[in-house]
């Protein structure tokens, strides 16, 4: 398949066009965040959001441009935006110029934020529920489980792009029963 037929079918949601688009890209837009982040779990979860995201928004694909430079833009943007929500969460403490030091602020949760999670986590259950068996087991896996993704491969037997496409797909199918409810 022709990268431009690719395309052109994922704009009309063929499946195996976006398997083949994933398939095609995955290296390189992984090798590209795994030299900026230096991490190979961070280059995985930015590379899955980046497809994930370039789906989502494939009509708004401009043809005048590489595809794979498109998607290494949504890339580099991605982790961008979790640099700068990390850099949040550190403010400088210093009083004075002679003690420097950083503040971590505190995220641990309250009693009543611990009460609201177990609540979210029931409804969260509820509504995987609602997923086919194969979603179910691939999320269970992957954030229940917190099995990697070659774990996942070697637990279903499956190559491990297929492992990230169920996953990105029972996650969009969650979203979406999700924002129903």
């Amino acid at each position: 398949m022709e990268i431009k037929d690719a395309i052109k079918k994922a704009k009309e949601n063929d499946q195996i066009a976006f398997n083949f688009l994933l398939d095609t890209y995955w290296n390189d837009v992984y090798a590209f965040q795994l030299n900026r982040t230096q991490n190979e779990n961070d280059a995985e979860d930015i590379t899955i959001q980046t497809f994930s995201k370039a789906f989502d928004k494939i009509e708004t694909y401009n043809e005048d441009y590489k595809f794979k430079t498109w998607l290494v833009t949504i890339s580099k943007n991605i982790h961008i935006d979790l640099v700068r929500k990390q850099k949040r969460t550190i403010r400088n403490a210093s009083k004075d110029d002679d003690s420097n030091y950083l503040d971590i602020i505190d995220d641990s949760p309250t009693p009543e934020d611990k009460i609201i999670t177990e609540q979210n986590l029931a409804k969260l259950l509820r509504d995987i529920k609602k997923l086919k068996p194969h979603y179910q087991e691939v999320i269970n896996l992957r954030y229940f489980q917190e099995l990697s993704y070659k774990e996942i491969s070697e637990e279903l037997n499956e190559p491990i792009n297929n492992v990230k496409v169920k996953l990105l797909r029972a996650k969009k199918l969650l979203a979406a029963i999700i924002t129903k409810s």
